[in-house]
């Protein structure tokens, strides 16, 4: 039992109770820098209170491991979290940009070319 004026030091609901003892999900993991927002449609009453969270924090664009950081859970808690939203409609996902194997060497050298002009 907790005394008056002592701080907690463990969060009251375990983050393996909120994901149902799930580590992960139906979709390979989501990269911490996904961004994510929700989709607008309306949610079940019914639904769990992280869940709600997560969509009200997700108004606009935000990446998964800001909305792990506003919720104060782990990020592979969120991650679980959020690819059941995305399954179900409520959130959409703007996967990360893709980091090229090689850049276009032509293509650098007129940028360059360009821009040396410019100065």
């Amino acid at each position: 039992m907790i005394e008056p004026g002592e701080e907690r030091t463990t969060a009251a609901v375990r983050p393996y109770v909120i994901t149902r003892g799930r580590a992960g999900s139906s979709r390979d993991a989501l990269p911490l820098e996904t961004l994510v927002k929700s989709s607008g449609s309306a949610l079940s009453p019914a639904l769990q209170p992280e869940y709600r969270r997560i969509v009200r924090c997700c108004q606009g664009l935000l990446s998964v491991a800001e909305v792990a950081a506003h919720l104060g859970q782990p990020p592979a808690v969120v991650q679980v979290l959020l690819a059941d939203l995305i399954d179900w409609g409520h959130i959409v996902a703007r996967p990360p940009i893709r980091v090229a194997k090689r850049a276009d060497m032509d293509l650098l050298r007129k940028v360059l070319d360009g821009l040396e002009s410019k100065l």
